[in-house]
């Protein structure tokens, strides 16, 4: 089933507010389950699957720093200890499965995660484990994104996958807000920074662009999509040459 799939090692990036659930603030069983569930199932059709959370669930660097009078760097590295909470969830959740996991933490917290070592985590990789990558980049004004995208060049995965809460695609404007906002099967690197698509950050995009990594963007929402991409099916939006 591995030499099936249309790509062998992934980097899927997991949105902060997708662990929400139907709460308003912090960390919902149900989707951390249903999110450790869809990895399983991709990790068992022998996926390599490398993973970056968001933290905006617990707080959100530029939004929340503002609100309480803290510079952005300070809240950048709040949100960064968020991410980590994040990843400890969710491992704890795949090992719940018998999911072999590992975090690595670009923040060192050697008590919670290993550091993190790019040639250790493409072996953790190689040896058919989960790695999740948490502190973002380990720096302020960087995005989640960012990091997903740098971490999807060192580890060369032929993939980045951004799961989306409810969203199908990359659209011409919120779907949410606007009922004739138009939907893009397939787009260029150079389309979203071009129309301003806020479907991720341009850093972001220009670097799965220098390192030829293309994109899908798609609803996590749906069960079964990521084992559906694994196996060559067309879902969401993809972005690419």
């Amino acid at each position: 089933m591995t030499n099936k799939l249309k790509y062998k090692r992934v980097l899927l990036k997991i949105s902060g507010e997708a662990l929400l659930g139907s709460q308003q603030f912090g960390i919902d069983q149900k989707p951390v389950e249903m999110i450790a569930n869809e990895i399983k199932t991709a990790h068992d059709m022998g996926a390599e699957i490398a993973v970056v959370v968001g933290g905006g669930n617990i707080f959100r660097g530029m939004k929340n720093s503002a609100k309480l009078g803290m510079d952005q760097a300070s809240g950048d590295y709040v949100g960064m200890l968020a991410t980590v909470m994040n990843a400890i969830a969710l491992q704890s959740a795949l090992r719940k499965l018998n999911v072999s996991c590992r975090v690595q933490s670009a923040i060192d917290m050697d008590k919670i995660a290993e550091p993190y070592i790019r040639f250790k985590a493409i072996r953790h990789l190689e040896k058919n484990r989960v790695v999740i990558f948490a502190a973002g980049t380990g720096n302020p004004f960087f995005t989640t994104d960012t990091a997903a995208a740098l971490r999807a060049s060192e580890i060369d995965a032929q993939v980045m996958l951004m799961a989306k809460n409810g969203v199908d695609g990359v659209y011409s404007d919120d779907p949410r807000v606007n009922k004739d906002a138009k939907k893009y099967d397939k787009i260029t690197y150079d389309d979203i920074i071009v129309k301003g698509l806020k479907v991720m950050d341009t850093a972001s995009c220009a670097l799965c662009k220098q390192n030829k990594i293309p994109i899908i963007v798609f609803d996590f929402a749906a069960q079964g999509s990521i084992a559906r991409l694994l196996n060559g099916e067309t879902l969401g939006t993809f972005v690419g040459e």
